[in-house]
């Protein structure tokens, strides 16, 4: 049986993840920064929560790192730790930086200090980008980030193409464009409107608040992209994959499809805060999977429309 350690299990990603890689037979470990006290809300609410073993591990800290794998001995590490959010970078910018760069870093010193041929997959980002107008970025469009965010982003990136070159170590980045599930925390912008959308047809008062809607996104669905990571691992060579829809909705749509799937019309809740705005952002943001399409045989069935209707239908 293969064994796999996912950093960041608890996330929407790790959760999924977790989810397929024990429907394929893996052992599955999951780290948190204190493993006793988590809760693992998305692994309970997927069912799995019993089913997977835990440790924990502070991806900052290169002893911890060393230690897990050395304890774990995987065959596989899918490291989806870090902090996640983009706006909250503006607000963090060291923290983001040590936990995606420096963690990033740990886990690969960690794999080429024990010498054993473990398989890497980081998570790469379609932020990394940065503005490039229509044109969906490949893998061979040239990063401009515009975040911390994207800068540590874009570290570890490189980070990961270093050390396969230089030490040979099988190691991956899956650049994941926006992917959405019920397993979105609120403090992303495409669950508070789904979770807005449903309050207000059941009666709240309240109204969404947005900041620039007129950002292009291209969005997919969080259990489909997580194959694209598992299948990543299982080729014969290590290689960094763009994974996107190949098409780009702005936000308004999103807006528009949410309140049109509980029956209401957009316009009479929603305000523009300018509050909300950030400091930079990306007006238009869309990938070419072709790559991932070719040489992996993973293609998203599912585009924005239906990533909001399923939203709903979850809540």
């Amino acid at each position: 049986m293969k064994k796999a350690l996912i950093c960041g299990i608890s996330g929407q990603d790790g959760s999924y993840l977790a989810k397929l890689l024990l429907e394929k037979g893996y052992i599955v470990c999951g780290t948190s920064r204190d493993a006793q006290v988590s809760s693992f809300r998305n692994l309970l609410r997927l069912g799995i929560r019993e089913k997977v073993k835990y440790e924990s591990l502070v991806p900052t800290d290169f002893r911890s790192v060393l230690q897990v794998i050395s304890k774990v001995e995987p065959d596989e590490i899918y490291n989806l730790a870090g902090q996640t959010s983009v706006g909250l970078s503006f607000e963090q910018p060291v923290e983001t930086l040590e936990s995606i760069a420096t963690g990033t870093l740990n886990f690969l010193e960690a794999i080429r200090f024990i010498g054993a041929p473990i398989k890497f997959y980081n998570a790469g980002s379609s932020e990394c980008f940065g503005d490039i107008g229509d044109r969906p970025a490949d893998e061979n469009t040239p990063f401009r980030p515009r975040s911390p965010y994207a800068v540590a982003k874009s570290t570890a990136f490189w980070q990961v193409a270093n050390y396969r070159e230089a030490y040979n170590i099988f190691a991956c980045s899956g650049i994941l464009f926006n992917h959405e599930s019920p397993l979105r925390p609120t403090r992303f912008v495409t669950q508070k409107i789904v979770a807005a959308a449903v309050a207000i047809a059941k009666g709240s008062q309240e109204k969404l608040r947005l900041g620039n809607i007129s950002v292009k996104r291209d969005w997919g669905w969080a259990p489909e992209y997580v194959e694209a990571m598992y299948l990543m691992l299982q080729q014969d060579q290590p290689d960094d994959y763009v994974i996107a829809t190949g098409k780009s909705y702005s936000l308004q749509e999103f807006v528009i499809e949410a309140f049109h799937s509980v029956g209401l019309n957009w316009q009479d809740y929603v305000i523009t805060d300018n509050s909300l705005l950030r400091p930079t952002d990306l007006a238009v943001s869309k990938g070419n999977p072709n790559k991932a399409k070719e040489k992996l045989g993973w293609q998203a069935q599912y585009k924005m429309p239906d990533v909001v209707r399923m939203m709903v239908e979850a809540f």
